[in-house]
């Protein structure tokens, strides 16, 4: 009796750890690139293949706006943490909660809820401050978030997010992996 016990005991502690580490692998995304705070303008060349995500934005943006993307700035290098929403490590969105609690704006606390948050937008019609949505396991499924933080001359979308990897960084939409798993943009200011 105690035997068969001790062996339910243990499967339900290892359907809990696989639970926990499956999490992990698709809450947020990675990316292959690093960007510093020195080196947040640098453009991407676009590789063969990919979808034209560009903008079109090439105005200024509010004080409000200026105000989340320096927030956010302040964390880049902060460590990756599941499950994270302070300055110790953030996950993506615990990230994007973090930057716009900050700046009065509240949003949902996973990003598949803020994927549904604020007015869907085109990706030709963004501007720094939107959110992007990724589906970093495939599919549709919504399981990665970013802030546009800016945009390039020929329209290359760079956004700032707490990638799986390294952690608070800059990226951009012409890296292959981000084109690939983008899914669709958010207006929440």
């Amino acid at each position: 009796m105690k035997a068969g016990l001790f062996i339910e005991k243990m499967k339900i502690k290892q359907l809990a750890a696989l639970l926990i580490a499956t999490s992990f692998v698709i809450s947020c995304g990675s990316s292959k690139n690093v960007s510093s705070k020195k080196n947040t303008t640098k453009t991407v060349a676009k590789s063969e293949n990919l979808r034209r995500l560009d903008s079109n934005f090439n105005g200024k943006v509010s004080s409000s706006i200026n105000n989340v993307l320096k927030d956010a700035e302040k964390y880049i290098g902060t460590p990756y943490k599941f499950g994270g929403n302070t300055s110790s490590g953030f996950d993506c969105s615990g990230f994007t909660v973090k930057v716009f609690e900050e700046n009065d704006q509240k949003l949902p606390r996973r990003s598949s809820d803020q994927a549904d948050a604020g007015q869907k937008i085109d990706i030709s019609d963004v501007k720094p401050g939107d959110l992007l949505f990724f589906a970093t396991a495939g599919g549709s499924r919504v399981s990665h978030v970013g802030i546009v933080h800016d945009i390039g001359s020929d329209g290359e979308i760079k956004f700032i997010h707490a990638s799986t990897s390294k952690g608070v960084m800059i990226s951009s939409l012409n890296e292959k992996y981000w084109n690939k798993a983008y899914l669709h943009a958010r207006r929440v200011l």
